[in-house]
């Protein structure tokens, strides 16, 4: 995937330089736009690529957001960056105001290794409080790359991007709160499967042993759906290393046909051409002679070339198919029996 190349190749560089970047502006230059370059936008043309983007708030003029995207004289996507080294947590409250001035669906935080895409699901022109995408670019898996090139120009639709985006934020919420009911279930959550499964009332007592339980049950589950899917993986490998080695062991043809061979093909298909298409002259190699057939069908042989032992042949065929053996000194030797190989070829057309 190309665009997973590219960014992998960012988050490359995202490392080796971050200890070097001191400002707020080198972030921008160093990460956050070759990011956007890879998204396809042309960070020098001010049509798609706005730097400083105005987003006045009310009686509060002069506002800018880092970046907008623009695409048919409309900003798509602003962008606020943050040093490298910034907490985001405490920078979206900054996006929130300029999401609804400037009419856009779409906002990013970034301090060039985090990013948190927002959008207004839970109410129109009013950025949402969690964002439906977020990601570390050091750490990118390819599902996210997917959600990642949904951004980039050739495949920007709003349409299809808002429709997905609350499907990322509630599992990615839900998927939070499981990992944190794993690792320190509720009342609720312990409560859920004690009643399942124990008759009695559910003291304090009992909703403590409950909670440990649970919480056991839970990552005995996670460690053998693990091992099933590790012990899966090892037997897909261990079948397709024995297939590997059963055609390793199988013995290996004999049959080396050699360019002497197939020139002396080209040059039956040269004489023949007159007479028939290419494509209706096959050759057959087997390990005692080098075939040429009509049709690629073995009751019409056109000639039969020996060629790897001390003394060249061509085998001929008359016309009752009867083989008739000529010695050869080189392949050049075949133009002498042009007669031959056309008349047999008359033969086959004639039957």
């Amino acid at each position: 995937m190309e665009l997973f190349s590219k960014l992998k190749g960012l988050a490359e560089k995202v490392e080796q330089l971050k200890d070097k970047i001191d400002t707020e502006e080198s972030t921008k230059h160093a990460f956050t736009l070759p990011f956007i370059n890879i998204l396809g936008y042309d960070t020098f043309n001010p049509t798609e690529v706005i730097p400083e983007f105005t987003a006045d708030l009310g009686l509060k003029k002069g506002e800018k957001v880092d970046y907008a995207i623009i695409q048919n004289d409309n900003p798509i996507l602003i962008i606020e960056c943050k040093h490298w080294k910034q907490n985001l947590d405490v920078h979206n409250s900054q996006l929130f105001r300029y999401f609804h001035v400037s009419k856009t669906r779409f906002a990013l935080l970034t301090n060039g290794i985090q990013y948190r895409f927002y959008t207004d699901l839970e109410e129109s022109n009013k950025m949402d409080e969690k964002p439906f995408l977020e990601f570390d670019i050091t750490k990118l898996k390819e599902s996210t790359v997917k959600e990642i090139e949904k951004f980039h120009k050739s495949k920007f639709d709003i349409s299809l991007i808002v429709d997905n985006a609350s499907n990322l934020k509630y599992t990615r919420e839900i998927k939070s709160l499981i990992d944190q009911e794993i690792s320190e279930p509720s009342q609720d959550f312990v409560k859920l499967f004690a009643n399942k499964a124990y008759n009695g009332r559910l003291t304090s007592k009992v909703m403590e042993e409950f909670t440990e339980i649970v919480n056991k049950a839970f990552n005995q589950i996670i460690s053998e759906k693990v091992n099933d899917r590790l012990n899966s993986a090892l037997n897909k490998e261990q079948e397709k290393q024995q297939a590997e080695e059963e055609i390793e062991e199988q013995p290996k043809s004999k049959i080396e046909t050699t360019e002497e061979e197939l020139e002396g093909y080209r040059i039956v298909v040269a004489i023949l051409r007159r007479k028939i298409e290419k494509n209706r002259i096959v050759y057959r190699d087997t390990q005692s002679y080098f075939g040429v057939l009509l049709d690629d069908n073995n009751r019409k042989p056109i000639c039969r070339l020996h060629l790897n032992s001390g003394t060249k042949y061509i085998s001929l065929f008359d016309q009752n198919k009867t083989e008739i053996r000529e010695k050869i000194e080189s392949i050049d030797d075949i133009y002498k029996f042009e007669n031959q190989l056309l008349n047999t070829i008359e033969n086959y057309i004639s039957e």
